[in-house]
Parts: C-alpha cells; sequence; structure tokens
C-alpha cells in the first residue's frame, strides 16, 4: 500500500467516532443537576464559536442527562483486542462481498459519477461503506445509535481522557444543526460520535461532506451518494493516488524473513525472492480489511494463503458452518454472516451449557466437530 493511500484510509476510520443559560428552559427537577450545569456552562464556548441560543436550546432540548450506554461503550472496545484473522474474517467474508455487489449494481450509477469526479475506486467506497456500517444496516439499530450532542456532551462532561476531542467534536455537531444539513432528530451516531453511512466524525464532516445527489444539502445519514462522495472527497484531498493498487500479496522464502518491518522498493523485495501470488500487504488491520474486500467486490478473488491461526480457531467457511449449525438448531435466529456478535456467542452459551462444554461463547473447531457428529 502507498503511503498516501494507508493514511487516507487510516484517517477515514478516525474520521469512521438542555439548556444554555439562565433563561432557557428550567432544569428537569429529576435530571443530573451537575451534568445540567455542565450544559449551561459550556454554552459560552459555544457561543464564541458561533453557535446561536436558538441552536443551542434546540439542540439540547429534553437532554437531562448523561448518556449511561456512552460510558459503557467507552471502557470497553475490544476491536483493540481483536486478532488479525478475526478482524478480517468479520469484514471480508462471502456475506460482505455478496452485499458489496449487489450494492454496486444499486448504486452503479452514483459510483460511477463518483468515481469519475474525485479518482477513487468505486469497490474501495463500497469497502469503506460496508466497513463503517454494514452498508447502512447499522444506522437501523437503534441500540447501536445515539444522539450525538448527548453522545459528545457525555464524554465532555465525565471521560477525562476524551474531554477535549469531545468538545471539539461538540461544537462542530453544533455547527452541522446550525447549517440546517440535518435536524436534531436525524442526527445520530456511534458513542463517539462518528456518523451516517460512512462514520464520520462532526470535523471531517465539516471539511470533507459533499452533496452528490443534488438536492441542495449535504447529509450522509439518508443519502448514500452523499456519504459515499464524502468518503471519495476526503481520500482525495488525503493524497489518494488514482489508478494505484492498494497493495500486494507476497510469499515471504524463509531467507528474506528477517527483513521484516524494513522499507524497501518493489524491485528490491522481489530481488529478495518475495512473489506475487495476488494482491496483499501487511499494513494496518483497517486497510488490509478495505483493500480485501474490495478486490473481492471486484471479482479479483481473495488471498491465496491462509493466516497462520492458532491450533483450533475457525476460518470463514468453518464460521459460516458452525452459524448455519446454531441456527438450524434453533439457537441463533440472527443473520449469517460470519461474525459473532453478542447473539452469536449467546448461542454458543447455550449449546456449550447443553453439551458439557466450558460456556465461554466463543466459536471454537472443538465445538464445531462435536456439532458436527
Amino acid at each position: 500500500m502507498t503511503q498516501n493511500h494507508r493514511n487516507s484510509l487510516r484517517g477515514l476510520a478516525l474520521a469512521l467516532i438542555v439548556t444554555a443559560s439562565a433563561g432557557l428552559a428550567p432544569l428537569n427537577a429529576k435530571a443530573d443537576q451537575r451534568f445540567q450545569k455542565w450544559i449551561a456552562d459550556f454554552y459560552q464556548t459555544a457561543a464564541q464559536n458561533g453557535i446561536s441560543k436558538a441552536t443551542y436550546r434546540k439542540a439540547f432540548s429534553g437532554v437531562s442527562d448523561p448518556d449511561p450506554t456512552v460510558l459503557e461503550k467507552a471502557a470497553y472496545q475490544p476491536e483493540f483486542t481483536t486478532k488479525i484473522w478475526d478482524y478480517v474474517d468479520s469484514r471480508v467474508n462471502p456475506y460482505t462481498v455478496q452485499i458489496g455487489r449487489q450494492m454496486a449494481v444499486k448504486y452503479a450509477s452514483a459510483l460511477n459519477s463518483i468515481q469519475r469526479q474525485f479518482g477513487v475506486d468505486k469497490t474501495i467506497l463500497l469497502a469503506i461503506w460496508s466497513m463503517e456500517s454494514n452498508y447502512g444496516a447499522v444506522l437501523d439499530k437503534d441500540d447501536r445509535l445515539h444522539y450525538v450532542p448527548r453522545a459528545l456532551a457525555t464524554l465532555a462532561y465525565a471521560d477525562e481522557r476524551r474531554a477535549k476531542f469531545a468538545k471539539k467534536q461538540l461544537i462542530a455537531a453544533l455547527k452541522i444543526l446550525q447549517n440546517g444539513d440535518i435536524s436534531p432528530d436525524g442526527m445520530t451516531g456511534s458513542w463517539a460520535g462518528a456518523m451516517g453511512h460512512t462514520q464520520f466524525i462532526p470535523t471531517s464532516y465539516l471539511l470533507y461532506a459533499v452533496d452528490a445527489d443534488g438536492n441542495g444539502h449535504r447529509d450522509i445519514w439518508n443519502s448514500v451518494p452523499d456519504a459515499l462522495a464524502t468518503s471519495a472527497n476526503l481520500l482525495m484531498k488525503n493524497g489518494w493516488d488514482t489508478g494505484k493498487t492498494w497493495g500486494y500479496e507476497v510469499v515471504v522464502p524463509p531467507a528474506a524473513r528477517k527483513q521484516a518491518g524494513k522499507t524497501h522498493t518493489l524491485a528490491q523485495w522481489a530481488s529478495l525472492g518475495l512473489t506475487r501470488p495476488n494482491d496483499y500487504n501487511a499494513s494496518d488491520s483497517y486497510a488490509i480489511a478495505v483493500g480485501l474486500l474490495a478486490d473481492e467486490i471486484a471479482g479479483y478473488g481473495g488471498m491465496k494463503q491462509p493466516w497462520p491461526r492458532p491450533d483450533g480457531t475457525l476460518d470463514v467457511k468453518e464460521k459460516f458452518e458452525l452459524q448455519t449449525r446454531l441456527k438450524t438448531l434453533g439457537y441463533y435466529d440472527g443473520e449469517v454472516d460470519g461474525n459473532f456478535g453478542s447473539g452469536s456467542k449467546a448461542a454458543i452459551a447455550a449449546v456449550q451449557a447443553r453439551m458439557g462444554m466450558q460456556q465461554d461463547g466463543e466459536p471454537s473447531l472443538p465445538l464445531l466437530n462435536a456439532l458436527r457428529k
């Protein structure tokens, strides 16, 4: 992967999280009084950044307490401990490829137009869309969504590590509301304020949001063309090199393994004995998953070499098989997508209990083999 592509994708991944003062609505007697005071006091900062009292009042109308689920999610982020093979499996698999190809047909006109305008390959944009919101499916799940001003105010008020970030994002979110791009009711996002189909934080939205559908305003929550064009605009403005591949999969001979972590030109790598079965590059997890998924949506095929998984772990096909067997047995009623979330893990724990196995809720080859019998 080129440095520009790597930095652009990382930037996208990042980009991918009342009462205001005396005279406004009275405080709720049962509300968190300290949180209400924080909101009232923060209006001065908002006003210094051009936010009107009317916008502020509208943004925090009905907000009386911090969002407790925001703090829970802030304290627990399993993606930082997920193994690379499991991370890629959950994002690059037959399900995400199939939906990606369907979306490529459904939005062909918009994708082709965006690709021509910004020079970013449409399959990369589809892969990013999948990574960030499962092609928009996450936006229909109320338990995954938060009211962005409340979420950011919660972090600014109660999370010392993220307070500076949250205050900056809150000001940006208020500017988006003041601009009229979205109503307060529609301004939903992740616990950290990432919004819409491609999960842009408010400051990134202000920098890169695009009106691609021509309706006169930018809307990454409800307009797929706007969301994909916004991602393309970010990548283009952060150095995307049109026409260059994202990376190469390579076979590393034993003699060259001591070169791990070093930087060489492609010619130098080739001289060390590295060969290319297709496309792959060992950069960070997000960029790898985007590149691999884009390749598969485009029909280039996946990796030719398996990940070096520990004994007893499942590959992608086995994960789909396990979910299918759990569904057939009536323990699981979710989507067979290879992604083992809370529903899949609860089903596994129930089956493990029935079979007298340790109830850890984790997918494993011993469990699959037991079900095969």
